[in-house]
């Protein structure tokens, strides 16, 4: 997929600190609210993916790589696409999501809201 593909969903799940203005994560999920998406933090506001109360389109990582593999790794959600946000990647973390056939991409939905806006 795509960040213009990515961009065009519905749905993300930001893995991340949601709850504190300064983190990116918080950045991300307000960005994608503004902007007319739908948008959940798992974390510090819903502890997994599980717990997000409708189908997710994207799982946004803003997370430690080990924190996100683990949220990744429990669930039992499924989602359409992965978004690795810079400083979220591990070897471990590519690995496993290319050994389960997930499809991911490394990118910043910043950058995506950014170009390729809503209309």
């Amino acid at each position: 997929m795509t960040l213009q593909e990515v961009m065009a969903q519905q749905v993300f799940a930001v893995a991340g600190d949601t709850c504190k203005a300064e983190k990116f994560a918080a950045k991300i999920k307000a960005g994608l609210l503004e902007n007319g998406y739908t948008a959940y933090g798992v974390g510090k506001e819903l502890a997994s993916f599980d717990e997000v109360p409708e189908e997710i389109d994207v799982i946004d990582l803003c997370i430690r790589a080990e924190r996100g593999l683990a949220l990744l790794q429990n669930t039992t959600k499924k989602y359409r696409c992965v978004v690795v946000q810079p400083g979220a990647e591990s070897p471990e973390l590519l690995s496993w999501l290319e050994a389960e056939k997930i499809p991911y991409l490394e990118s910043c939905l910043l950058v995506g809201m950014e170009r390729y806006p809503r209309r």
